[in-house]
């Protein structure tokens, strides 16, 4: 008799560990919870088993409390971890939340957090020597608090390899979404993305699109930032900004590290950039005429700054934020 045919057994789930922590943000822990737990393969197996865990059993998130069913044991044996967001930010995590990442790490578990979270990972010591990103009002604290950390307030979500972050509230589902798609490829994802509704293409490195402006700083250096706003068409250097905030250059620089994360000089290419989109958002203008606007020398460094600082170039930009026939005078 021929030999019969062996049935190959389906693959087993990836295993996704959730962790709750007090002032838990709920809206991030579901957003992780639907996106893995939607996701499913061709044939109708669930591509991840999803479990929430905690160090407590049960986390009261202010409209309701939460009963988790794991305890930090479910760290240890993950494939993947989300760290979702917590308020306030900065709240000290407990050693044994802390141990329990950093285990998970060393045994090779990707961890990821959403909005917030990066200061869980970065209080574990898990962010040293990368780029991470967080909402972007709490990005100026992340960097002040971490110094060895890389922070980017300007993106949707980074990409480390095993670390990743992500902005605040919708960036979740984009990073949630990201890890899908390089787990399980396109297809899972695009289904995933057709359920929650929401588009698939946004990729990590497209910006938060919000008026970085509205980042509170004192009293002494918004003067200075209003002025060089209104100057940003022109050359514009260091020296200047520190005459006109009436102090030295290393003043002026160890204020902005301090209120706004980045250096004077990363900020007025992010405020040229800023000024580049609202131009494509509001403007029929060329590439050429917006330039001469912003003050980035030449369209060639403007596309390049650009695509650095928004993920997308300026005529993906404009096609997806600008006035009725504009993409065109970019072609």
């Amino acid at each position: 008799m021929p030999p019969k045919k062996r049935t190959a057994s389906p693959p087993r789930p990836h295993t996704v560990a959730i962790l709750a922590l007090p002032g838990l943000i709920a809206f991030d822990l579901t957003i992780a919870t639907e996106v893995f737990g939607r996701a499913t393969l061709d044939s109708g197996g669930r591509c991840y088993a999803v479990n929430v865990c905690g160090e407590a059993d049960e986390f009261d998130t202010g409209a309701f409390v939460l009963r988790v069913k794991h305890g930090l044991e479910a760290l240890l044996e993950a494939q993947t971890i989300i760290v979702p967001g917590i308020e306030p930010a900065d709240v000290a995590m407990t050693p044994a939340v802390c141990d329990a990442l950093r285990q998970a790490h060393a045994r090779g578990a990707r961890i990821a957090s959403i909005c917030s979270g990066a200061f869980v990972l970065a209080q574990a010591g898990l962010l040293d020597g990368l780029r991470a990103t967080t909402h972007w009002l709490a990005a100026p604290l992340l960097a002040q608090s971490y110094p060895r950390v890389e922070v980017d307030p300007m993106v949707l979500f980074v990409d480390e390899g095993a670390i990743l972050t992500s902005a605040g509230a919708a960036a979740g589902l984009d990073l949630c979404l990201h890890m899908v798609r390089s787990d399980f490829g396109a297809a899972v994802a695009g289904r995933v993305a057709r359920l929650s509704v929401v588009p698939l293409q946004r990729e990590g490195g497209q910006a938060q699109f919000i008026q970085r402006q509205d980042i509170p700083v004192d009293q002494g250096l918004q003067p200075v930032l209003a002025w060089a706003l209104e100057k940003l068409h022109g050359k514009l250097s260091l020296d200047m900004l520190a005459r006109q905030a009436r102090s030295s250059q290393r003043t002026l620089n160890r204020r902005f590290q301090e209120q706004l994360g980045i250096s004077p000089a990363q900020w007025l290419v992010r405020a040229r950039v800023r000024r580049g989109q609202e131009l494509l958002e509001s403007t029929s203008l060329s590439i050429e005429q917006i330039v001469s606007k912003v003050g980035l020398g030449s369209s060639a460094v403007f596309r390049a700054q650009f695509v650095r600082q928004v993920g997308v170039s300026p005529s993906e930009y404009r096609r997806s934020f600008g006035g009725r026939g504009f993409g065109a005078s970019l072609a």
